[in-house]
This record gives C-alpha cells, sequence and structure tokens, in this order.
C-alpha cells in the first residue's frame, strides 16, 4: 500500500511538474511516435472519406455541381491534405499526393466499385489504424507507466540513501536501501525490456511503409478495372505511383537477395555486412568469443528491425549497441543466414565440397582459389569483404579467442548449404579450418 501511495505521489510531482519524468526514448524514435501519430490520423481521414464514396450522390444534369458533391472529390482532396500532413519527402505522403489527383479525374466517371475498394484499401487502412497503430500506442503506455515505476522506486532508494546518512539505526537503514536499490534495478531492467520491444515495433512500422503504401496502389488499380471510361487517366497515375515504391531506399534488407539490395541501395557491399564489420572493429576487436556467444536477442531483433527500416546508414546509428556488441555479430550472422541463396552460391557448391575434400594442403589452397575466381561479382565482393575483415578479427585472437579456424567454424555454415537440402545444418567446416 505505501508503495502504491509513493507511486501515486510520484504521478502527482510529476504532473504538476515538481518531480522530473525521466524520457527513455531517443528523438529518432520520439519522431517516429510522430510519424505513427500523423499516419493514424491521414489514414482516418483517407478511410472516412473512401467510406463516403460507397454511395452515389445525384446532382441533376450539372456536371459541374454534380462533381463537387461526389464523395471522390471529397477524398481527392482528402489525399492531398494528407499529404502535406505527411510532407513531400515520405512515401506516404507522394503516393498520396499523386493517387489523390487520379481521384479528381475519376469523379467525372464514377461507377459502381464498391466491394472491391471495401476488400482491398479499406480493410488494410482501418486494421493500420485501428489495431497496428493502437498496439504500439499501448506499449507506448507500458512504457510510461514502467518508466514511472522507475523514477518511482528511484526516488524511494534516493530517499533511504539520505535517512541512512542522518544517524539512527545505521544498519537497518543500509539494509533498506540496499533492498530498494534491488527494486530500483528490477525496475530500470523491465523497463528497459519494454524499451527495446517498443522500439523493435516501431522500426518495424516504418519498415512496412511501402506495405501500407500499397493499398493505395490497390485502390488505383481497382478503380482501373471499374472505371474504363477513365483508364487513359488511371493509366498516367499508376505508372507514376510504382516509380516511387520502386526508388524507395527503404525496402527490407533481410531475406532479400544480395543483387536486389545491392541494386537498390546502389552499394557496392551490403548494408548489414559493412555497418556491422565497421562496428565490430571499432567496439569488438578484444571481446571474446565474437560470432561463438549470442548477444541479447531483443537487442539483435531491433538491431535487425534497425537494418530493414533504413535507420542504421553509418558507424554513428550503432553507438547504442557498444555495450552488448553479440547483438552486433548476431545480427550479421543472420544477414548471411537469412540470403535466400547463399553468399558462396549453391551452383559452386559441389565444386567448393570437391575443393574442400583435397588433401594436399597446396592443391586444395588452389582449388579454393579457383571456385572463389568464379563467384559472381558481387558475391566476390561481398565475400571478399567478409574474409578480410575476419582475419582482421583472428590477427587478435590471443585476447578474443577467435581464430581463424574457430571463426570458419561458427561462420560457415551460414555462408554455404545446398540448394536440395536447404538448409545449413549439415555443412561440415572442417575443410575451411584446415587451409587456414
Amino acid at each position: 500500500m505505501k508503495k502504491q501511495f509513493l507511486r501515486v505521489k510520484q504521478l502527482a510531482n510529476q504532473t504538476v511538474g515538481r518531480a522530473e519524468k525521466t524520457e527513455v526514448l531517443s528523438d529518432e524514435l520520439l519522431q517516429i511516435e510522430k510519424k505513427i501519430d500523423n499516419v493514424k490520423l491521414a489514414t482516418h481521414n483517407v478511410t472516412k472519406k473512401l467510406s463516403a464514396c460507397q454511395q452515389l450522390q445525384g446532382g441533376g444534369d450539372n456536371l459541374d455541381k454534380r462533381m463537387k458533391k461526389l464523395p471522390q472529390s471529397a477524398l481527392s482532396q482528402s489525399m492531398l491534405e494528407s499529404s502535406a500532413l505527411m510532407g513531400d519527402d515520405a512515401l506516404l505522403g507522394a503516393l498520396f499526393q499523386l493517387c489523390g489527383e487520379g481521384q479528381g479525374n475519376l469523379a467525372k466517371d464514377l461507377t459502381n466499385y464498391e466491394m472491391e475498394v471495401e476488400k482491398t484499401v479499406m480493410t488494410p487502412l482501418t486494421n493500420l489504424q485501428e489495431v497496428d497503430i493502437p498496439a504500439i500506442q499501448t506499449q507506448r503506455k507500458r512504457l510510461a507507466k514502467l518508466v514511472l515505476d522507475m523514477d518511482s522506486a528511484r526516488s524511494r532508494y534516493h530517499s533511504a540513501i539520505r535517512s541512512s546518512n542522518t544517524g539512527g539505526n545505521q544498519a537497518a537503514a543500509m539494509a533498506k536501501a540496499e533492498s530498494l536499490k534491488d527494486e530500483m534495478d528490477d525496475a530500470q531492467s523491465r523497463m528497459n525490456l519494454c524499451r527495446d520491444a517498443l522500439a523493435t515495433d516501431m522500426y518495424q512500422f516504418v519498415s512496412k511503409e511501402q506495405e501500407y503504401a500499397h493499398n493505395l496502389i490497390s485502390l488505383v488499380e481497382a478503380q482501373i478495372r471499374f472505371h474504363r471510361a477513365a483508364i487513359s487517366s488511371l493509366e498516367k497515375v499508376l505508372p507514376a505511383m510504382k516509380g516511387q515504391l520502386e526508388q524507395a531506399m527503404m525496402k527490407p534488407v533481410y531475406g532479400l537477395s544480395l543483387e536486389e539490395h545491392l541494386k537498390i541501395t546502389e552499394r557496392d557491399i551490403a548494408l548489414p555486412l559493412e555497418a556491422c564489420a565497421l562496428a565490430l572493429l571499432e567496439w569488438g576487436m578484444e571481446e571474446e568469443g565474437l560470432f561463438r556467444v549470442a548477444g541479447s536477442s531483443s537487442k539483435t531483433k531491433k538491431l535487425k528491425a534497425a537494418l530493414d527500416s533504413g535507420i542504421i546508414t553509418g558507424l554513428a546509428d550503432l553507438e547504442e549497441y557498444v555495450q552488448d556488441v553479440h547483438s552486433i555479430s548476431g545480427a550479421l550472422k543472420l544477414y548471411l543466414r537469412e540470403l535466400p541463396e547463399p553468399l558462396m552460391t549453391f551452383d559452386l557448391f559441389q565444386d567448393w565440397m570437391e575443393a574442400g575434400s583435397t588433401q594436399d594442403p597446396q592443391v586444395k589452397l588452389q582449388a579454393l582459389w579457383s571456385v572463389c575466381d568464379r563467384l559472381p561479382k558481387q558475391n566476390y565482393n561481398n565475400f571478399r569483404y567478409l574474409i578480410k575483415f575476419l582475419a582482421t578479427i583472428s590477427g587478435n585472437s590471443e585476447v578474443n579467442k577467435m581464430s581463424a579456424s574457430n571463426l570458419a567454424l561458427v561462420l560457415a555454415p551460414n555462408l554455404i548449404w545446398s540448394r536440395e537440402e536447404g538448409g545449413y545444418e549439415q555443412i561440415s567446416s572442417s575443410f575451411f579450418v584446415k587451409t587456414s
């Protein structure tokens, strides 16, 4: 009862400004939170007007007066306003702009397409604003409660410390302070887990922007099928909208083919490989068991979601993972493992196996070099980058305990597996070790 009273008191103090409330979200996450609110408001406005479009309204023979009363005209205006709300640099904003212009043209030749629109457009947008976004907001409220618990626990602990220094039973006071410290640490731990989960949800939300935006494509495609009289104007809108999607950089990189990822990002080295390698070279060279010891699962998932969302662009964006570099190595292994085709390719699988089974070390080394030279250029460049990075890691093996053989044991299954078996568990890394 006393703890509850203190927590209520802490909330009251924060409300009236007598106590400072800890802000645990980064500026970046606060911006994403604002973006989520804008998306919810924008999709709410659009779906509301789209619902109105499901009912045709009369207007006599006067075309201009009828068009002004059509729900499509209101929808067009709403989309343009939503575009202004999102901003010209937002993918959804650009698509709202293009789609809004298309709706203005369609107001001239309205036909019955309600069922198709309801299925392919209204339901996903409604789920977005009534299910997906509220789930994130609920998690945000839970985090706020945990922050309040943490601040309250910290306040009680500091009060106990002050009391222990003013006299009285010192032993009892210190014991109480230790107990309150454990309570404070536990509250902070629960807050950290909730914050990481919230950050993961937010990053995943950002990474799915293309999926949400595709609902507008579905709307235009439905209108093309049902508004034959306006097909020429719609065909002008659709390529422009799809072009925006094709040019969008924020496409999840995990599970995407190396070739497509490099083409979209106009990079030579895959983003997860380069970003994680640079971070490990900066902060992980002396970390024992790198790539062998598992990092925090929540941190690894968070980093994967951040890379997928396009939030991570350089070394500075990875500074929060300095305290758990194993989560960075875990994210790199996960990227290699989730490639649709292994970095060392399906086509060369048998060649790698044959080269690795050669007994003579010199002949084996030449055979492996020969297979390596037959890798596609993009695979070769990334494989070469990875091997040079691993060589640097193994060069410090006296400290990090990760020799070339140890690195081969933990990484080989993530670099090559057979097409037929479709997995990586069965690959023996012994031939990698013997040639190191």
